[in-house]
């Protein structure tokens, strides 16, 4: 299960298709060929994106639609 405090690097290396996804929310997962470092919330916080958890339940949704 993904959450606020799990490793960009970490999302890449299990769950590589969520990549895509993060990026249309506006978090780039990976920029020349390596991972980004620091958690999702980091990230997003960075990013200023609102209803951090509703993105977070949809990521969740998806790894459970892939398994």
């Amino acid at each position: 299960m993904i959450g606020k405090n799990t490793p960009i690097e970490e999302i890449v290396d299990n769950y590589p298709y969520l990549v895509r996804h993060l990026r249309d929310y506006g978090i780039v997962c990976v920029q020349c060929g390596e991972p980004v470092w620091g958690t999702l919330g980091e990230q997003m916080e960075e990013k200023n994106i609102p209803n951090q958890q509703g993105i977070i339940d949809e990521i969740n949704e998806i790894i459970k639609k892939e398994e």
